[in-house]
């Protein structure tokens, strides 16, 4: 992992949404602040994000995490935050974000659990 402080990166890869704290791109992550670079937590989710996305080669990873963010949109009224944490990926890493040892314990494509779920 590559950790970037930089809140104009993070702007700009948000379309300037300020209530991103942070996001994970492999092999980066970027905080938006030093403080927030130190938060257990958030660093954890964050970490999360980036074993999700080396378990599905990336690419795919992105793919999936739009077309679950867009069809949430268009089904619950085009409301970001209700469609943001119903993305199966969130939904993994806001669950166990503060289980610290989370990923040493986690078994691979673990998130194929929760779109497995979204998707019955």
């Amino acid at each position: 992992m590559i950790q970037l402080v930089s809140s104009s990166l993070l702007d700009l890869l948000t379309f300037g949404n300020k209530k991103v704290s942070a996001m994970a791109l492999w092999p980066f992550v970027i905080f938006r602040s030093i403080e927030i670079a130190e938060n257990k937590t958030i660093h954890n989710h964050e970490s999360i994000h980036l074993r999700q996305q080396i378990e599905m080669l990336l690419i795919p990873y992105y793919i999936l995490y739009f077309i679950e963010y867009w069809l949430a949109m268009i089904t619950n009224g085009f409301k970001h935050q209700k469609a943001y944490l119903s993305i199966s990926f969130e939904r993994e890493a806001y669950e166990h974000e503060t289980n610290l040892s989370y990923l040493n314990n986690r078994k691979w494509l673990s998130s194929w659990t929760y779109i497995k779920r979204k998707f019955k």
